[in-house]
């Protein structure tokens, strides 16, 4: 991978001290997280970034939180980054880090003995194969969220291991539909380090 991207791995809070550069999959499944990602708000057609909730419910914390944010704005924002950046379950729009081996497609893995029919008869690879030098691809889970589409995979097989493409399917549509999310530098950068979103929060508190 581009040092760039185990750059941005450690800001957003992952363990990168493993990755030797071996391969892809090690790499990927060598990085822990011991905290869960957000992704930065985004312009829409109905209502722009700056006015969107950076993290679901957080208003509301913050309304809750409004007594110490007038008394020690410091703690304040310490507290609110260590409320939301756990890998507490509660439903907030966050991604959990996975990184782990997908192998429908080869044999002997337990993988191929779960799901190599549907792979076989109903999941379509066409555009992911495009993208990559192996007709029979393997996969890295990278991450998973309730939000759609819930996962996210690389192909280990990707043309371009240093920056390869990360892949979206939803549980309802399992790679019978899957996105193109843009390369793994790209998608990284839709998320937000703790920085980022107390910068966020402050210029909505403090402005």
């Amino acid at each position: 991978m581009k040092q760039e991207i185990v750059n941005r791995i450690k800001q957003l809070g992952g363990n990168v001290t493993n990755v030797k550069g071996v391969s892809l999959q090690e790499d990927l499944c060598s990085i822990t997280f011991n905290t869960t990602l957000y992704q930065k708000p985004e312009d829409t057609p109905w209502l722009s970034a700056e006015d969107t909730e950076p993290i679901m419910g957080l208003g509301d914390w913050v309304d809750e939180n409004m007594e110490l944010f007038r008394s020690d704005r410091e703690t304040f924002y310490k507290k609110m980054v260590d409320t939301y950046y756990t890998l507490d379950k509660e439903p907030r729009g966050q991604f959990f880090w996975v990184a782990k081996p997908f192998t429908p497609l080869q044999k002997g893995t337990k993988d191929f003995e779960d799901w190599n029919d549907w792979f076989s008869d109903d999941a379509d690879l066409d555009e992911i194969i495009q993208h990559s030098n192996c007709a029979t691809p393997n996969f890295v889970g990278l991450l998973c969220t309730e939000s759609y589409p819930n996962y996210h995979y690389i192909c280990i097989s990707d043309l371009n291991s240093e920056n390869p493409i990360v892949w979206g399917t939803d549980h309802e549509t399992f790679f019978t539909e899957v996105t193109n999310e843009g390369t793994l530098e790209k998608f990284l950068n839709k998320f937000m380090t703790k920085e980022e979103l107390i910068d966020i929060v402050k210029r909505k508190l403090e402005q």
